[in-house]
């Protein structure tokens, strides 16, 4: 069985990388090269501009060249993962999947470069000749102690960054490891032992970091196969090694463990033992980083020493040390401020930002990805999830600084807090659209009522909302299940500590709320039983009637169910005085911009005056998120050619808009792929009132709307931020059932707007 599964296993593994085009990477052009005049720009005559700006300026090939966002993968294969020295071609695949690494964690370009050369300074000199095509160099995969020689000599004879991953990258992730390990064991880096078994590049390197972080040089003991590194000692020893000798006679690793607080394993299989960890200092710290067999597993360890704080290089085990955490990041802060180097200070700022975000609360993204783990600071989770999607802003933005402060800096960045921002931005799609609207919301503190408080992405906007927003979260949901939810997911929010709870089981305001809904419904047939039935049971309701009462400004549902069952309840509570549901609006977030659409959900086969209400409305919200409206009403017919339904009903609208004399562009009716396409429009319809893409689509049919929106989050990564309730007064916003909690945060921010800005 257990054959058959690793036979399974290692043709998946194959089939990944040959289908269905072989390898993991590709080349694609980042500008248009469709005609003549393409052409001439891209290549001659044109492309001699750009040579004679760089030549004129060096420093311009960041402008003018991808060469500031293009890193080499180096490697001459003689010491690759677990394998050994495969050689330069085989080591292809993995200098492959580190480039993906880049691409895919810090949006950074690589090339992977494989070289045929054993010598070490040869190797380097083929380095050095790379400068001018790339902004930074990741070596990788190159045996000790070789590496050494070729890092040494790049970094002092290239003005671009040479970063060692295996060597640097494993001691960051490993420095910040330990940082917040010593935090859970309540001890020091001046006051530990610490004993290593690895004399390897990165064994060294994470020594070298150790000390920085304020390991006394005394408090040291490094084994390797020959066991512990002593002074004169002959066998196996290398330059590096000797500055870690320790004592003039031989011991074992056995002898030399005893007392020790913190175990540094960077070696093989098997080299700890129960028995040593046994002999190790109350409350030890155990590194076994060895891959894919540590030196001791887990479990063998907890069976000796069950308060033990450990980490492995495994992802099945908790705190898994891996340099995804580090080198994407580093790297993005070193080539953002053109950076000649990657200092201390700047590996030191990395540690610094890891650890830092392992301690504050779980990202919901991380959360999600890593569903099945408890992601609550403390013994089994020192370091974040490679797949939390704020390390970028974190760790990039604090080497960024750090390269500026220390000045190796040739590039410097003027404002931090906008380029942390713009860095979420690319991995949180919404943040930057969204700025404006959480600015304005920020004006003001408005309660916002979640019915369905006992979901786990609810749980997580209200903690976001009171880390991020003045506004105030009001949960429906029962308080233990609350409690018990939070403490799962790891957040350090409690009921009616953090936020205010309405229990549909226990609460002091049941009598007025059902008495309010009964009121409101008793001629819809709605008895006094029916009423406390409902207030004891829909948590839709309830909020409905607690932002009817006064209790909340503003209410959020919608996680589950479905939209328009929802939507009874807040038009039988809240459309009064003049509100009434006029249409959805969901905000499409793009590769190449932002899609507003509407109606995907309130009316079906909307009239013309709904139409033209949807389109006054969806222009209102788009001018709040900084975007200048060009409306199109989109139907089956195309400027008159079809007598249809929808072609009809837009037409009238169109009047209805005319007739209004609005100040926006607005042009129908039209297929969606005129709207879209400008040329195309200029071709069917030369005499257009509006000149480029549409950016907000209005549609005869909810059916339409609500394809077109699932088509684009499916097909096109288009993120949602919405539905938007128009005509609503911000008083109801109903989610849909695959809503993340960013979403509901983005949402709440909408909510937390206050009227007046909704123009």
């Amino acid at each position: 069985m257990e054959e058959a599964r690793q036979d399974n296993a290692r043709q998946a593994a194959l089939d990944y990388h040959e289908f269905p085009k072989p390898g993991k990477l590709e080349i694609r052009a980042t500008k248009p090269l469709a005609n003549g005049r393409d052409l001439s720009r891209a290549y001659s005559p044109g492309v001699a501009e750009a040579c004679l700006e760089i030549k004129a300026d060096p420093a311009t090939a960041s402008r003018y060249t991808a060469r500031g966002n293009l890193v080499a993968v180096v490697t001459n294969g003689t010491a690759v993962l677990g394998l050994g020295n495969i050689g330069a071609l085989a080591s292809k695949p993995v200098m492959e999947g580190k480039a993906v690494l880049f691409k895919k964690f810090a949006n950074i370009d690589c090339f992977d470069i494989e070289l045929n050369e054993p010598d070490p300074y040869k190797l380097a000199d083929i380095v050095c000749a790379l400068e001018p095509t790339f902004g930074a160099i990741n070596l990788e995969d190159i045996k000790a102690p070789d590496c050494f020689i070729v890092e040494q000599l790049c970094r002092e004879r290239m003005k671009i960054p040479v970063f060692h991953d295996d060597q640097h990258g494993t001691a960051i992730v490993v420095g910040a490891a330990a940082t917040n390990a010593l935090h859970v064991a309540g001890k020091n880096f001046a006051d530990i032992k610490v004993v290593s078994t690895g004399g390897g590049a990165a064994g060294i390197a994470c020594l070298n970091m150790l000390l920085k972080l304020g390991v006394k040089r005394e408090n040291v003991w490094l084994c390797d196969l020959a066991g512990l590194v002593y002074k004169d000692r002959n066998e196996q020893m290398t330059e590096q090694k000797a500055a870690y000798a320790q004592g003039t006679t031989a011991a074992s690793l056995a002898e030399v463990i005893k007392d020790a607080d913190l175990f540094l394993g960077l070696s093989g299989p098997g080299v700890l033992t129960p028995e040593m960890v046994a002999k190790m200092a109350p409350r030890p710290i155990i590194f076994a980083l060895a891959n894919p067999n540590p030196e001791i597993m887990p479990e063998a360890v907890r069976a000796v020493a069950p308060d033990a704080i450990m980490a492995t290089g495994r992802s099945d085990f908790p705190n898994q040390v891996n340099n995804v955490l580090c080198f994407p990041f580093i790297f993005r802060g070193a080539l953002d401020v053109g950076a000649t180097v990657i200092n201390d200070a700047m590996q030191l700022a990395c540690i610094d930002g890891i650890a830092a975000l392992a301690r504050a609360t779980t990202s919901a993204e991380a959360a999600a990805a890593y569903s099945s783990e408890k992601l609550t600071f403390g013994a089994d989770y020192l370091i974040p999830k490679p797949f939390d999607p704020r390390l970028i802003g974190v760790v990039a933005s604090a080497v960024a600084k750090a390269a500026m402060e220390t000045g190796v800096a040739t590039r410097p960045i003027h404002d931090l807090d906008a380029y942390r921002e713009k860095l979420n931005g690319s991995v949180f799609k919404s943040a930057l659209i969204m700025r404006p609207v959480f600015e304005a919301a920020a004006q003001t503190s408005r309660r916002i009522i979640f019915a369905e408080g006992e979901d786990e992405r609810v749980l997580r906007a209200a903690n976001a909302m009171l880390e991020e927003m003045t506004d105030k979260p009001i949960l429906i949901g029962r308080p233990e299940v609350i409690a018990t939810r939070c403490e799962r997911a790891g957040l350090p929010i409690r009921p009616d500590k953090d936020f205010e709870i309405i229990n549909p089981e226990s609460d002091h305001r049941y009598r007025d709320y059902w008495g309010s809904y009964h009121e409101l419904m008793a001629r819809q047939g709605v008895t006094p039983d029916i009423a406390r039935a409902v207030m004891r049971t829909n948590t839709t309701a309830i909020a409905a009637i607690a932002v009817h009462r006064g209790d909340a400004e503003s209410m959020i549902c919608g996680t589950f169910g479905q939209y328009l069952w929802h939507l009874g309840y807040v038009r039988q509570i809240l459309a009064r005085d003049g509100l009434h549901p006029r249409a959805a609006l969901s905000l499409m977030i793009l590769e190449d911009g932002p899609l507003f659409i509407a109606d995907t959900q309130v009316n079906a086969v909307p009239s013309a005056e709904q139409i033209a209400e949807t389109v006054i409305g969806a222009v209102r919200h788009a001018k709040r998120f900084g975007v200048e409206p060009k409306v199109a009403l989109c139907s089956h017919s195309s400027f008159g050619n079809l007598d249809s339904d929808s072609g009809r009903r837009m037409r009238s609208a169109l009047e209805i808009l005319d007739a209004r004399e609005v100040d926006f562009i607005y042009e129908g009716e039209m297929n969606a792929d005129a709207a879209l396409d400008p040329e195309l429009r200029a071709r069917i319809f030369p005499h257009s009132r509006m000149q480029g893409p549409a950016n907000v689509l209005v549609f005869a049919y909810s059916d339409a709307a609500s394809t077109a929106r699932n088509m684009l989050k499916l097909k096109a990564g288009g993120l949602e931020v919405g539905p938007i309730l128009m005509g609503m007064g911000n008083r109801a916003h109903i989610a849909t059932p695959s809503i993340t909690a960013r979403g509901l945060l983005n949402m709440s921010a909408i909510a937390g707007t206050p009227v007046a800005h909704y123009g």
